[in-house]
């Protein structure tokens, strides 16, 4: 088996966006309301059959071919651990207007209410921004009562909910790791590379402008009272936040560890720099061009040239990888097999 260079994956969405993803990959025209390239999909959208996964060089879904030949894709150790799922999500997320405030259950929530193994547990690695201030919203300040929630969701008292919030400044080279239940929100104009457990499970406690009043999908067709259960109302001061967010764009060695432990039984993230060739690890992996250009090299005889903007799935049997070039890389990879989730 050898890397695969994808094609983008751009299922439409709720909000607008497309232009960040376009200008990397060096299309020609952005989708208004493509603002998530979904890459190296097994996932669908909530709700949907076949919406967002994604398809191989002539066609055949990923899903199909993974279902196939499990071992070949993900490694033994990663399928008796999670069977024949990457356990990872990966996504060029390009917020052309700011995100709605919502939060995603936890492994536990999605076992008890939605029949699921995976949560939505979450990290961001800005790689572009744009307008005077580009921001995120990432946890309360301040505990907050259940019934306080309750009543700002209820009312859509949207400018309380996001002024509630934590706001943090953002610049490429910026991480931020959002665990499951921490209600949060994407600035406009901030251009991220989203590593996700492989749902598409969100409650929007922000819906007004985003869904039609009614839609169940914006609780999970749970109710209100039962999805609000899974958003994190304790307060994450200055000092509990710090944790989540790393600013590593001065940070410029072979691999550099983005993300930290913190997010190992979840997913990780390198980001890849080939001013000297980089031999990568076996393994199941997304890799997404930033920048330059450069070779792929698979110990099975794969090559690939690569240049800003590609994305490549890369197979477990493919064996050990070289990169050479001048290009800089995000390498997404699942979690560890054997690790315990939260």
């Amino acid at each position: 088996m050898k890397p695969v260079l994808l094609d983008a994956n751009q299922p439409e969405r709720f909000y607008r966006g497309g232009a960040a993803i376009a200008e990397l990959r060096g299309a020609g025209n952005a989708e208004e309301w493509g603002p998530e390239d979904w890459v190296g999909s097994t996932t669908t959208l909530f709700g949907q059959h076949t919406a967002g996964l994604s398809a191989l060089p002539g066609g055949e879904l990923l899903r199909t071919a993974v279902e196939a030949a499990p071992e070949a894709w993900l490694g033994a150790a990663h399928v008796a651990e999670y069977g024949a799922n990457p356990a990872l999500l990966v996504k060029l997320l390009d917020a052309g207007q700011r995100l709605p405030v919502h939060c995603h259950p936890s492994d536990a929530f999605a076992a008890s209410h939605l029949d699921c193994r995976f949560g939505k547990t979450e990290a961001w690695v800005v790689v572009g921004t744009s307008g005077a201030n580009p921001v995120v919203y990432v946890g309360f300040r301040e505990d907050v009562p259940a019934g306080v929630v309750a009543a700002w969701v209820a009312g859509q008292e949207t400018s309380t909910m996001l002024g509630a919030l934590n706001e943090v400044p953002v610049k490429p080279g910026d991480t931020v790791f959002v665990p499951a239940g921490l209600p949060h929100a994407i600035g406009a104009g901030v251009f991220i590379v989203e590593l996700q457990q492989p749902t598409d499970f969100s409650v929007l406690m922000e819906w007004t402008g985003f869904a039609e009043e009614g839609d169940a999908s914006v609780h999970l067709g749970l109710g209100f009272e039962a999805a609000l259960g899974c958003v994190d109302r304790s307060g994450w001061g200055p000092s509990r936040l710090e944790p989540l967010i790393r600013h590593t764009s001065d940070q410029r060695g072979p691999s550099v560890d983005l993300l930290g432990e913190q997010s190992l039984t979840f997913f990780r993230a390198d980001r890849v720099h080939t001013d000297s060739p980089v031999e990568l690890d076996p393994g199941f992996a997304v890799l997404v061009a930033l920048d330059g250009s450069g070779r792929l090299s698979t110990s099975d005889g794969g090559s690939l040239e690569l240049v800003r903007g590609n994305t490549v799935l890369v197979p477990h049997a493919a064996g050990s990888s070289r990169v050479d070039g001048d290009l800089v890389l995000v390498r997404c990879r699942p979690p560890i097999a054997g690790g315990t989730q939260s």
